[in-house]
């Protein structure tokens, strides 16, 4: 077998002495802390049916995106992994491909996770190769066969005190009832309500599914009408333990329409005859009403802009979305939010958090905003960016302008639930190298840095999601 991927105290950390001393001292603060996810997408069912996981291709591979567009671009077909429904690939064989690859995630997010998950969960301390591959692939199937490597076991060895999923607005929300019924894991199990295909008129389901919400709320098909259904559905989510909305759009734009104009765009949305500057302007003002709304009913707003969706239609086309191919787009907060932040910036209670794929928007917009409007939280680094060097330039983009206390603590945004302790560990190892250079540097004590890295894995979300 080749060279070890055993994980020390010393991985992610500063490689000077002395300050990785003090990064590991701030390390063992939070090493143990409860997990708390107020962002991802883990499928709730996974909790509730508690099977076993299947083999360890579907497991690590076929549904990791991250996995599969790096194996892609390295000249492995979709079919090859298993992801072309008409050609079932045998998973022994997928897991060798990725074994024979292996040396090209070296350096990625995505190499240290998967690396995480064999040292941590399945004790594989050899670094994987075409030599070794069969040989690890039948351990973790073993592993996998055992009752406590079971969802709802491994749910509360992570220590995970609360995971929150992505919903549609019309999800009864029957698993999370059950789930927080019975009391199957010891943590919270909450939904978030994702509204996207019923506020974008550009969208090619949008008529179906606004037609599907005025039916199963009873309301008017007029504008008011429109809006009282969403507020109905938001109700659904409030009573069962929803703490946030979650906004996936390319341009965070607001717009502040009159009642007139709104019923106008919104029978022409209806009807499929708007242009693209009125499906522009729809869409502005939905995501303003989203902000009032909240301001109502206290649901924490969360923004994530910028994301080209389905770059490649060959690939869209045959394999559907989330393939990989959802590539980063420039974003603009300070104009596109001002009407929101005009009228809601400073409302009692309203929480915005503002995440990018743009990093050069987090020192420009995001912590100036967060430095001044009460309601502006930092989104953690996400998709691309949540990775070792981005999130430390995160850290050193915001921290001098709006402080450790503007942010939203780290978010997962994962479906991988395997991941999700890899994600938070790294995140607490690389926040507690940061804390340290600044201790190092004589611009924070280790008291109050002890304190910090404590807060930014329970205090910082919790009050950022009103937890």
């Amino acid at each position: 077998m080749s060279g070890t991927t055993e994980l020390t105290a010393a991985a992610l950390m500063p490689a000077d002495e002395a300050t990785r001393e003090i990064a590991e001292d701030l390390y063992r603060e939070v090493v143990d802390a409860p997990i708390i996810s107020p962002h991802g997408h883990v499928d709730p069912v996974l909790l509730l049916e508690d099977a076993a996981f299947p083999d360890p291709s579907s497991l690590l591979i076929r549904h990791d995106h991250y996995v599969t567009r790096l194996l892609f671009a390295s000249g492995v077909s979709f079919a090859d992994l298993g992801l072309d429904a008409a050609r079932p690939a045998e998973p022994r064989a997928v897991w060798r491909r990725l074994a024979e690859n292996w040396h090209r995630f070296a350096g990625t997010a995505s190499g240290y996770w998967l690396q995480h998950e064999l040292a941590s969960l399945f004790d594989v301390r050899s670094e994987l190769s075409e030599a070794n591959a069969d040989e690890v692939h039948d351990r973790i199937e073993r592993v996998l066969a055992e009752p406590g490597f079971r969802p709802r076991a491994l749910f509360d060895r992570f220590r995970i005190e609360v995971l929150a999923t992505t919903d549609d607005p019309l999800d009864d929300l029957a698993t999370h009832r059950e789930l927080t019924a019975t009391g199957s894991v010891a943590g919270r199990v909450i939904p978030t309500f994702r509204p996207d295909a019923y506020l974008d008129p550009a969208g090619a389901v949008f008529a179906d599914r606004v037609d599907a919400l005025l039916d199963a709320t009873g309301r008017p098909g007029s504008f008011d009408g429109y809006l009282r259904a969403l507020e109905d559905r938001r109700a659904h989510f409030l009573s069962h333990g929803a703490v946030s909305t979650d906004h996936g759009v390319l341009e965070p734009f607001t717009a502040d329409l009159s009642a007139d104009d709104a019923e106008r765009l919104f029978r022409g949305a209806r009807e499929g005859r708007l242009d693209s500057d009125e499906q522009r302007l729809f869409r502005g003002h939905m995501l303003f009403q989203m902000a009032r709304m909240s301001v109502d009913d206290g649901l924490v707003m969360t923004i994530h802009p910028g994301v080209s969706r389905n770059h490649h239609e060959p690939t869209f086309a045959a394999f559907g979305p989330d393939t990989g191919h959802d590539i980063p787009v420039r974003t603009e907060y300070t104009q596109n939010l001002r009407p929101l932040l005009n009228a809601f910036g400073t409302a009692p209670g309203f929480h915005v958090v503002l995440f990018a794929v743009d990093e050069t928007v987090y020192s420009r917009e995001v912590a100036p905003l967060a430095g001044f409007y009460p309601s502006v939280f930092i989104g953690a680094p996400w998709w691309f960016l949540d990775a070792p060097d981005a999130v430390l330039r995160f850290r050193s983009a915001v921290t001098e302008t709006a402080g450790f206390y503007r942010g939203s603590g780290f978010i997962d945004d994962t479906r991988a639930f395997l991941s999700i302790p890899a994600r938070h560990d790294m995140a607490r190892r690389l926040d507690s190298s940061f804390l340290a250079r600044l201790v190092r540097e004589g611009r924070v004590s280790l008291p109050t840095a002890r304190r910090i890295a404590r807060d930014l894995v329970d205090a910082v979300p919790r009050k950022a999601f009103k937890l």
